[in-house]
């Protein structure tokens, strides 16, 4: 199963597997309280496109396309792949710190590993 959770929203024990899928690290935030298995900048959009988007809601169509193309990189999708089977055995949240809850890059995350 996979999840996804703000960073500042408290982690639980049902999270399973935390991993933080900002390049950036969420402000105000120490390490011990996001209670994160990982950290990998390699899955978040590049900052080229972060600083594209903005969060704009009138932005998202294009944002998910270009997102989905930087994702099929041999790298990442390594690490797509082995999210996928992970999730397969425990519970995994994408760790994000954006304040949309449904625009963000770890719901397009969460749409293709679902479709591995």
């Amino acid at each position: 199963m996979i999840k996804i959770k703000r960073a500042y929203d408290k982690p639980e024990k049902s999270d399973g597997h935390r991993i933080l899928v900002d390049r950036l690290w969420p402000r105000g935030i120490k390490k011990e309280k996001l209670a994160l298995e990982e950290w990998d900048r390699d899955l978040a959009p590049s900052n080229s496109l972060r600083k594209y988007f903005k969060h704009d809601p009138g932005r998202w169509e294009i944002f998910q396309n270009r997102y989905q193309e930087e994702l099929q990189s041999r790298e990442a999708n390594e690490k797509l792949h082995h999210l996928a089977d992970l999730s397969r055995r425990e519970s995994v949240t994408l760790v994000y710190g954006a304040h949309d809850e449904n625009h963000n890059q770890a719901v397009v995350l969460k749409q293709v590993i679902e479709r591995l």
